[in-house]
Parts: structure tokens; C-alpha cells; sequence
């Protein structure tokens, strides 16, 4: 099991860290007393698999529960129970202009007379040490967020290409155009194996469909060039922290070109070793 513990600076991103880290597959619990984190790990590792990727964040917003945070991850190195701590920083100049931005309360205001700029210090203070314990420390003053995302990405993914969830899907535009398709493209330039009464009622998935959609020079340029395409935007969308792609191919009825090419692009993509998966909308349909 990997479980991840996520503190630091209020104001310096553990929120977007936990949305980053869910993107990942991590079943993240934010805002949890430190008295509990042993024991929610020890749930972890007896749920039998289910629970692989687990990310806690505890941080002042505990009030006096936090004066525990020290001596629980001592228990944790007692109990042998291996974790990772995440530290997140920010300069002092940065996390004013946020929280002004925001108007956001920091959590320790109350006890600053006030001040944000002395409960920022305060809180910085009493972080020391966790700061120096910490497995991994980032430092978001000047980093955007698909920045911050990619590095959350690079430390805590085996594969960071699997950072992006892509679907390819087939779709019929006699059924309408899918809502959650980011690309689209209309197939029904092919020459349409529907008119050919032995492929009539087979789809895109039966091998003669297949090698009469693509037995067409056309069909085959065109596959090259959207790979082309494809292959240059997406490791652009990654740079940007985008979690899911969806492409979508169209054709008439839904059921034969577009499902050709969905298959290609499925095929493709799954040579790059990247988080890919398939679906046929209307491929059922009559």
C-alpha cells in the first residue's frame, strides 16, 4: 500500500494536491485528526486490496488536535507502518496575496491578534519540524497549476504518462453528437460498408468490416494523419494537467466506420503504454 501523508503552509495547495492525487487514483481523506491516521492506515491495509493508493492531509486546521501530528507519525515508524510525508510550501509574500484574493480565514488568525502576516509566521513556525521529516517537499510559490499537477504526477505515478485518461469512442450522428467528446471527428468521408449486404449487420468489431474500412487509400491516410495529430496534442494536454481526453470518431449509424477507427486509435494508444479505454455508444443500436 502507498500512503501518503500531506501537510504544510495553509494556503499552499494541499486542496489541489488532493485533487491531483484523486486523479490518480488515490482515495484521499482531507482534514483528518492526527490521532487518527494510524488507525485509518491500519483499515487501509486490512481492506483486502481495495485500498492500494491512500493520501491523509492533517494540518493546523485541527486546532490543538494538531499537537498530536508529531508523536503519531512516530507511532506509525513504531506500528512499521511505511509511509511517505508531502510537504507543502510557499513563500510568505505569496500566501498573503492568496489568502487576500480569497478571503480566505487562515486557521490561526484568532491567535495572531488578527495579523494574517503573524499567523502565517506562527504557523510556519510550529512546521519546522515536519518540514525537516518530510519525504518530499514542493514549493508552490511560482508554480501554475498544471505545473503543480505534473510534478504530483512525476513523484507518486509509476507511469506518468497514465496521468491521462483517454477515451476513445465510436458514436452515431443519426443518434446525436456525444456532450463529453473534447475531439471529434466526422468519419462519413469513408466509403460506408452499411451498403454492402454481407457487412450489413456486422460493426467495426468483426475483422471484415475492419479491412473493408480500411482497404481505402483515403482510410488510411486519414488514420495517419489524426495519429499525427493526436500524437502531437496530447502530450500538450498532459503539460496542461488535463485528467481526461475523450475522442470521439462519428459516422452514420454507429456501428462500422467510426468503430474502425476508435479501434485504431484504442490500439494505438495502448502501444504507447498510455491509460486508455474503448467504448461503442451506439454500436447496439438498430
Amino acid at each position: 500500500m502507498d500512503f501518503l501523508i500531506v501537510t504544510g503552509l495553509s494556503g499552499a495547495g494541499k486542496s489541489r494536491a488532493v485533487d491531483a492525487l484523486e486523479d490518480i487514483g488515490f482515495f484521499c481523506v482531507d482534514n483528518m485528526p492526527p490521532k487518527l491516521i494510524s488507525r485509518f492506515a491500519e483499515i487501509a491495509l486490512q481492506s483486502g486490496g481495495k485500498m492500494t493508493k491512500v493520501a491523509v492531509v492533517s494540518d493546523v486546521r485541527g486546532g490543538t488536535l494538531f499537537n498530536d501530528f508529531q508523536s503519531e507519525l512516530d507511532l506509525m515508524q513504531q506500528l512499521k507502518i511505511d509511509y511517505k510525508l508531502l510537504f507543502l510550501d510557499c513563500s510568505d509574500e505569496i500566501l498573503l496575496r492568496r489568502f487576500k484574493e480569497t478571503r480566505r480565514r487562515h486557521p490561526l488568525i484568532d491567535q495572531s491578534d488578527a495579523s494574517l502576516e503573524r499567523a502565517i509566521e506562527a504557523e510556519r513556525a510550529l512546521l519546522v519540524p515536519f518540514r525537516a521529516r518530510a519525504d518530499y517537499i514542493i514549493d508552490t510559490s511560482n508554480m501554475a497549476l498544471a505545473q503543480f499537477r505534473e510534478r504530483i504526477n512525476t513523484l507518486f505515478l509509476e507511469n506518468p504518462s497514465a496521468s491521462m485518461q483517454i477515451n476513445c469512442m465510436s458514436f452515431g450522428f443519426k443518434y446525436g453528437a456525444p456532450a463529453e467528446a473534447d475531439l471529434m471527428f466526422d468519419v462519413r468521408c469513408l466509403p460506408n460498408p452499411f451498403y454492402i449486404d454481407s457487412l450489413k449487420y456486422k460493426t467495426g468489431l468483426d475483422a471484415d468490416v475492419n479491412e473493408y474500412v480500411m482497404a481505402w487509400p483515403q482510410s488510411v491516410l486519414l488514420l495517419q494523419k489524426l495519429v499525427d495529430l493526436l500524437d502531437y496534442l496530447i502530450p500538450l494536454y498532459m503539460k496542461e494537467g488535463k485528467s481526461q481526453l475523450t475522442v470521439a470518431f462519428g459516422c452514420t449509424g454507429g456501428k462500422h466506420r467510426s468503430v474502425t477507427f476508435a479501434e485504431k486509435l484504442y490500439a494505438h494508444f495502448s502501444e504507447q503504454n498510455l491509460s486508455v479505454s474503448v467504448n461503442h455508444r451506439d454500436i447496439s443500436k438498430t
